[in-house]
């Protein structure tokens, strides 16, 4: 839809990315009407599952680019058999702008019959004198003759920058538009193809273009909702750009709900709130702030109600169970502990990204170590980057061990962490990637 507006997070999605896009895209359609949807970036994490699935919610739908696609601009013409009569094509592009699209009885395309492909028809079945044929004799031939059976097919989800070349050269002005099984959904016509709209989208939870949906600078962006450093993206014109210094973003849609007059649904409200403690490790992080305290109270408050699922929860107990839903190495691959919850950055000329996984037991960390520093390593090489982190945090200690692949550049030994003999670095008190590891290594880089 032409107004519809996308809320979306940033890729390897954590619970404030989702619970804060599932928030805004709400407050926006009750506070403004505007038509908005939630998204996310990429798959759920175990603890973001475990929430939705506690409070009833279901998942935002998936948007990993904002590339358009032949089925934003494709119109579900009216068509007609190869078997019908030439006058029945006649009258349908008479209402469709000229195109009568041709079907097989199975649903797949046959041909399009237009001015080009009548005119084609008749002079190569008529010749240039047609004699005594009569109009009505001409209208009762079948269409399969008169069908331009070459018009190219395109997926209805495809790319369109992936075929813009292949349009370009072809002399078409419209094409088939079929869905994954060759079955009929449309058709495109080529000056919308080359001029598609734009999809409407807002970031929340970052503003560094690694970090968001690809081809972000094929949407039109139009608001920005973040917590994070500034690494906002380049656009087309001025945007609504709100960075604040909370621990959550999931915290700034709760602010703005009450600036509204609102309180959002227990079930929203258990998942924003999911979000706000997660970020925080349960209001504990240095990331926390007194706004933070209070938009989790009253989030509390709005979630905790009677004939809610959370009914009877306190945030103590809550937060602990959020926490616990997303911790622990045992279960899990070392190649989705080391890429789940990871972010890319750049500093000091250098490409690299971190990845934070929560435990409740930092001494768990010991069998896996080795593992782990493998799939680390080949992330690193998948990914193109100088190097990779991962930060192991003791939800329940407030601790932290950190390991870095191999070969990282040699300024990362004057980080403040003592190296251990298994390899890792003790991160005394480290919690947060963003206030804490993040400056420590940008510090070192861009010395």
């Amino acid at each position: 839809m032409p107004d519809q507006i996308y809320v979306v997070g940033h890729v390897n999605p954590d619970t404030d990315s989702i619970a804060s896009a599932m928030g805004y895209a709400w407050l926006l359609r009750e506070r403004d009407g505007s038509n908005t949807i939630a998204a996310r970036a990429g798959a759920l994490n175990a603890q973001t599952s475990w929430v939705l699935k506690t409070v009833g919610l279901e998942a935002p739908v998936l948007l990993t680019d904002a590339s358009p696609r032949f089925e934003s601009v494709m119109r579900r013409l009216d068509t007609i058999r190869p078997d019908s009569q030439l006058g029945a094509a006649w009258t349908l592009a008479s209402k469709t702008g000229g195109v009568a699209p041709v079907v097989n009885e199975d649903g797949k395309p046959f041909g399009i019959i237009n001015g080009m492909s009548l005119f084609k028809y008749f002079s190569d079945t008529l010749g240039p004198r047609p004699g005594d044929t009569t109009v009505r004799e001409m209208m009762a031939a079948q269409c399969k003759g008169a069908a331009d059976t070459s018009v190219p097919k395109y997926a209805s989800n495809a790319h369109i920058r992936d075929s813009l070349n292949k349009i370009l050269r072809d002399e078409f002005n419209d094409y088939w538009v079929v869905d994954e099984h060759g079955v009929y959904v449309g058709i495109a016509n080529q000056r919308e193809v080359l001029n598609p709209p734009r999809l409407k989208i807002i970031l929340v939870d970052h503003n560094e273009p690694r970090q968001a949906i690809a081809a972000l600078e094929e949407a039109e962006l139009l608001e920005i909702l973040d917590h994070h450093r500034l690494g906002n993206p380049y656009t087309h014109q001025p945007i609504r750009f709100t960075v604040d210094t909370v621990g959550s973003t999931s915290t700034l849609v709760t602010e703005l709900t009450t600036e509204a007059g609102l309180s959002m649904p227990p079930a929203l409200a258990g998942t924003l709130l999911a979000g706000l403690v997660s970020d925080t490790l349960i209001l504990t992080s240095p990331t926390t702030t007194q706004r933070d305290k209070v938009a989790a109270e009253r989030l509390s408050r709005w979630a905790f109600v009677g004939g809610s699922p959370l009914k009877g929860q306190t945030i103590e107990t809550y937060g602990n169970a959020v926490l616990s839903a997303g911790a622990g190495l045992s279960n899990r691959d070392p190649k989705d502990v080391v890429s789940t919850d990871i972010k890319p950055f750049e500093g000091g000329g250098f490409k690299f990204a971190v990845a934070q996984a929560e435990v409740t037991d930092i001494l768990q960390l010991t069998e896996h170590i080795e593992p782990l520093q493998n799939a680390l390593n080949d992330l690193r090489d998948k990914r193109g980057l100088h190097f990779a982190m991962l930060l192991v945090t003791d939800v329940v200690r407030g601790t932290s061990r950190l390991l870095i692949s191999a070969n990282a550049p040699a300024i990362l030994e004057d980080l403040p962490y003592p190296p251990l003999t298994d390899g890792t670095r003790d991160a005394q008190g480290v919690v947060s990637r963003k206030k804490q590891l993040l400056p420590a290594v940008l510090g070192l880089l861009e010395k």
